[in-house]
């Protein structure tokens, strides 16, 4: 066989492998836990993170506060040194909509060694233990909840111990109008989901973990033995760095696809998008030129290669290259269907995946280069040189 030939091939045993061998991750049939409701509702603080988010408050915050709990729940706004309000908004959406208890605090600006948000987070967290709340919910400032939202999720987490879950995540779903936003953002939970394939999190005794920041329900305990925010004070990734801490601390976790948790963030531009997947994507590889170095090569070879090899083999007339070629990308297409259908887009993007794939790679490199020029990850006005993970233990 051919060169090019050779290369299809690798690319079809690699998405033979993807399809089978990945936990399913392509499925999208990891939805909340439906559990019988607890005969005593646990108490619940609601802690919201908001950076100068007086665009996404007045559609957020009122669905947090309009929550159709039965048991106690209070929500708590740390206010990241906002510039435009967010605040006094805040204040005035509780004033407008009633519902559940709001306070608002603002921490001032993080010491060093800590992220904005996990600064935020631990003095919400510290704030909620004043009320002794039995859960936390980790929601950030541009996510909408329906009414029952809190309700479910507590109820799906269960009772503690070894049948209920210490983290309940869900994947909030994010805004899909412009072309743009269809065109990245179901490939953006796509490769969440090929990073960290939801089954494998979901498994007792599985060494995968991961979490969705946008929605978090945190057993307080669990939190307590994790040291949560302390243990993960550097991560720009925190979502999973949180889930990580969680599990090594014994506790269960579940992350799953939300029906009913949505974010209302527009990201109608590719600049948009590139600056939300670049900051922190280079964090994902640890900051490792090795692992860059072994990511680009095996991203082309992945998601460049079965279109290319197809197209050279029609045109060279090598049989196999276009054939191995071929099945690759429909196997890649079909793989991606099922997610395009939770986010009610087009089919038709499926056959696209090459070229978004494309730009990711783009994006990632990107956010290499601007950790080495030392503006690392930049989000509000803030930029992180030389971020680290959550360190292994």
């Amino acid at each position: 066989m051919s060169a090019v030939a050779w290369i299809a091939v690798g690319s079809l045993i690699a998405w033979v492998w993807l399809l089978l061998g990945q936990g399913f991750y392509w499925r999208t049939d990891q939805r909340l836990p439906r559990r019988t409701e607890p005969a005593r509702w646990p108490s619940v603080a609601v802690i919201v993170p908001a950076r100068d988010e007086a665009g996404m408050l007045p559609v957020s915050l009122p669905s947090l506060l309009v929550q159709d709990y039965p048991g106690d729940a209070r929500v708590i706004l740390v206010d990241d040194c906002s510039s435009d309000g967010t605040g006094e908004l805040a204040r005035e959406l509780a004033d407008r909509f009633g519902g559940l208890a709001l306070t608002v605090v603002t921490p001032g600006e993080p010491e060093p060694g800590w992220t904005g948000k996990l600064w935020a987070l631990r003095h919400g967290i510290a704030l909620a233990r004043l009320h002794k709340p039995d859960f936390l919910l980790l929601t950030d400032a541009d996510i909408a909840h329906e009414p029952d939202s809190l309700r479910d999720l507590v109820a799906a987490a269960g009772t503690e111990g070894p049948d209920g879950f210490d983290l309940v995540s869900q994947m909030a779903r994010l805004r899909v109008e412009s072309f743009w936003e269809r065109l990245v953002v179901p490939a953006f939970v796509y490769f969440f989901g090929q990073l960290y394939p939801f089954r494998r999190v979901n498994r007792a005794r599985s060494r995968t973990a991961a979490a969705a920041g946008g929605c978090v329900l945190l057993r307080t305990a669990a939190a307590e033995r994790a040291r949560i925010p302390e243990s993960i004070r550097q991560a720009v990734i925190d979502d999973v760095s949180l889930a990580r801490e969680v599990r090594r601390g014994g506790g269960r976790i579940w992350l799953g696809l939300a029906e009913r948790v949505d974010s209302v963030r527009p990201y109608p531009r590719l600049v948009d998008l590139w600056q939300m997947v670049a900051r922190s994507a280079y964090a994902q590889l640890q900051h490792s030129p090795l692992l860059l170095a072994g990511t680009v090569p095996g991203l082309l070879l992945v998601y460049v290669a079965p279109p290319a090899t197809l197209l050279a083999g029609l045109l060279t007339g090598d049989g196999a290259a276009a054939w191995a070629g071929g099945a690759a990308w429909a196997v890649m297409t079909v793989t991606y269907l099922p997610i395009l259908s939770y986010y009610r887009q087009s089919l038709w993007f499926g056959p696209l995946l090459p070229f978004t794939a494309v730009l990711y790679l783009l994006m990632t490199v990107d956010s290499a280069v601007q950790h080495y020029r030392g503006r690392g990850a930049a989000w509000k006005g803030r930029t992180y040189a030389r971020p680290e993970a959550a360190p292994d233990r």
